[in-house]
C-alpha cells in the first residue's frame, strides 16, 4: 500500500469469553500481539527531529502511531520506531494542502479506532528580509505551520470531543512571543499556533479533551539547513542547541500531565520565553534581529 511500510494484516479472533486478540504483521515480519488494542496516537512532521523524537516517546510509551511527513525519510523513522514493538503506520503526504490533510485523516481512519492523543508538529521556516523572500515560501510556510494545523486539529478534536476524551500537542516555538525579524512569517505563524492552542484549551475545557503548546528553543535538528540560516545566522551557528529528544520529553510529559503549555529545553529558553512576553516589542525586535538576520 502506498506511504505504508510494507503490506500489513491485521488477524482479529475473538474467544468465547470475548477477549479479541490482535496481530498486526508487516512483510518484514515484525509484528505486535496484545489482548487489547493500544491507543492509538499521530504525529506530523515525525521523519526527522522533535516530530521523529516525539513519535518515538509514544511508541515507548504503549501507543501505536500513525505518522507523517512529505518526504521519503518517514519510512525509515517507521524502522526505527517499530524496533520498540508498536504498530508504526507512515504517511507520505503533504499538508500543506487540504488534500493531503485529507488523506493523512483517511489514512488515519482507516485505523478503525479513535486517535488517543495528536502532535501536530509539521512545520518549516524561512530566513531573509521579507522584500527579498519568495511569496510562494512564505505562502507555503503559512499553509503548513498555520493552515493545516487548524485543519488537522478541527477534524481530529471533533472525533475527540465526541468521545469525551483526547490530547492534542500542537509544536510551536519561545519565537512566538516577541516579533521575529528575518523569520518574520515563521515567527509570526508561531505566535499563531500557540494562540490557537491556549484558545481551543479553554474553549474545550470541559470537554474531557486537553490542549497543550509545546515551545521548544532553538534545536539541533535540520529545521536551520532547512531555513538556510545554519551558516550566515548567528542562532543557526549557535553552539549547545537543545537535543530534540529532551524537547520531546518535556512535550510529551506535559501532554500526558494536560498542562496548557511547556518551554522546553534550557534554561535560558524560558528566561528568553519571559523576557520576550515582558520585553515591548519594540525593543525585543532589534535584539532578536542581531540572532536571525544573515550576515553578509
Amino acid at each position: 500500500m502506498t506511504g505504508e511500510l510494507g503490506a500489513r494484516i491485521s488477524l482479529r479472533t475473538t474467544r468465547p469469553d470475548g477477549y479479541r486478540r490482535v496481530m498486526t504483521i508487516s512483510e518484514t515480519g515484525s509484528g505486535t500481539a496484545s489482548g487489547t488494542q493500544a491507543p492509538l496516537a499521530v504525529v506530523t512532521g515525525a521523519s526527522t527531529g522533535i516530530g521523529r523524537a516525539l513519535a518515538r516517546q509514544f511508541v515507548e510509551h504503549g501507543f501505536d502511531v500513525v505518522i507523517a511527513a512529505d518526504e521519503p525519510e518517514i519510512h525509515h523513522a517507521a524502522e526505527e520506531l517499530l524496533a520498540a514493538g508498536r504498530q508504526v503506520v507512515p504517511v507520505e503526504v503533504d499538508l500543506a494542502t487540504a488534500a493531503g490533510v485529507e488523506t493523512l485523516v483517511d489514512r488515519v481512519h482507516e485505523q478503525r479506532r479513535p486517535v488517543a492523543a495528536a502532535a501536530l508538529n509539521a512545520g518549516i521556516g524561512v530566513n531573509g528580509r521579507f522584500d527579498q523572500t519568495s511569496v510562494e515560501d512564505d505562502l507555503r510556510l503559512v499553509d503548513l505551520n498555520v493552515r493545516s494545523t487548524v485543519h488537522l486539529a478541527k477534524l481530529l478534536v471533533r472525533d475527540m470531543v465526541a468521545r469525551g476524551e483526547g490530547r492534542l500537542l500542537v509544536t510551536s516555538s519561545i519565537a512566538a512571543v516577541a516579533p521575529g525579524p528575518y523569520h518574520t512569517t515563521y515567527a509570526a505563524s508561531k505566535a499563531f499556533v500557540h494562540s490557537f492552542a491556549e484558545g481551543i484549551r479553554e474553549e474545550l475545557k470541559d470537554t474531557g479533551v486537553t490542549v497543550t503548546s509545546l515551545m521548544p528553543g532553538p534545536t539541533e535538528t535540520e529545521f536551520f539547513s532547512r531555513a538556510d540560516m545554519e551558516d550566515d545566522t548567528k542562532i543557526g551557528r549557535m553552539k549547545g542547541k537543545d537535543d530534540a529528544d529532551e524537547v520531546a520529553k518535556d512535550g510529551f510529559d506535559a501532554l500526558m500531565k494536560g498542562r496548557s503549555s511547556v518551554v522546553s529545553g534550557s534554561l535560558k529558553n524560558r528566561i528568553q520565553a519571559e523576557l520576550g512576553t515582558h520585553l515591548p516589542d519594540a525593543l525585543a525586535a532589534p535584539l532578536l534581529a542581531r540572532m536571525t538576520k544573515p550576515q553578509e
